[in-house]
């Protein structure tokens, strides 16, 4: 896949190094930053020009630094429940013989059975199989496969200033350590946490505005509202409801495959299931002099 021999055991090596720095955050803040932008960014350079190459080293470093991640996460959530590391260990790994034998399956049965399927122009809407995970690692790989990350964002690209980010993201805690150091009775400035705030818009894509604002309504209103009124619930149940939603959407979704989106049954056509969200000029080039059916030409 393009890849040499020495891609994989760089992308491995970062795994190795990035896995206990990043499962600190994770313990500490629930939240997972992923090397996806350093890996591809780091290849980019060193491997221009090359797609497939770019989304196996990316495959390799971010899929690996993740993966082990979730097996630390199983390891702990082991710990308290007082089950012994080796029976964790061997079911976690016949769980992922498993998994990956499962999902391989889907994926062929999917991409074989389903007419037109991550095209969706030719989907109707509401349509489920318009792949937007997939997407991204298309348009990441000729970002930083095709074109480089030298000619969008090196010396030879129009995004060069973009770099400049770097040196923000380095510096932006600095502040925020500051003013928790001269207001010190200012107990909410040290909840502040600038990585986790930045590191939050890696979350975005493949998802779109309406996806968002349905998390944000509910996180309000549980980790405010009902913390605020009702602590003693809040404690003893958020959690388990939280998990409860999460299994919920998974159990509905595979219910409603089976049962309409099987049959071409896509429910109710409503503002929410348009890609678009709402913001047509958000796909148009903003490159001078590029015409495109419905879209403003820039001089």
């Amino acid at each position: 896949l393009q890849l040499p021999y020495w891609g994989v055991l760089l992308a491995i090596g970062l795994a190795f190094i990035f896995t206990l720095p990043i499962g600190v955050i994770t313990a500490t803040t629930n939240q997972q930053p992923g090397l996806n932008v350093i890996t591809e960014l780091i290849i980019g350079y060193m491997y221009p020009g090359r797609p497939l190459a770019n989304i196996t080293f990316k495959t390799y470093g971010y899929t690996s630094t993740s993966q082990a991640i979730m097996f630390l996460s199983d390891f702990k959530l082991g710990h308290y429940m007082k089950i012994p590391p080796k029976s964790m260990f061997v079911v976690q790994l016949v769980g992922t013989i498993i998994a990956s034998s499962v999902y391989f399956g889907t994926a062929w049965w999917l991409l074989t059975s389903v007419e037109n399927i991550c095209n969706p122009s030719k989907l109707p809407e509401g349509s489920p199989w318009t792949c937007p995970g997939d997407d991204v690692f298309y348009n990441a790989s000729i970002i930083w496969g095709v074109v480089g990350p030298m000619r969008m964002f090196g010396r030879l690209g129009l995004y060069s200033k973009m770099n400049y980010f770097f040196l923000i993201g380095l510096l932006a805690p600095v502040p925020v350590w500051i003013l928790s150091r001269k207001f010190p009775e200012k107990t909410w400035i040290k909840l502040i946490n600038v990585p986790i705030i930045l590191g939050g818009t890696g979350g975005m894509p493949s998802a779109r505005a309406v996806n968002y604002m349905c998390w944000f309504a509910v996180g309000i209103f549980f980790n405010l509202v009902v913390y605020k009124r009702y602590k003693g619930w809040w404690v003893r149940h958020n959690y388990i409801l939280s998990a409860g939603l999460d299994a919920g959407v998974a159990f509905l979704a595979i219910l409603v495959y089976f049962t309409l989106q099987i049959r071409d049954i896509n429910g109710p056509t409503w503002w929410g299931l348009e890609l678009s969200d709402h913001c047509p000029l958000a796909t148009c080039p903003t490159a001078p002099g590029i015409q495109v059916e419905g879209c403003p030409v820039f001089h």
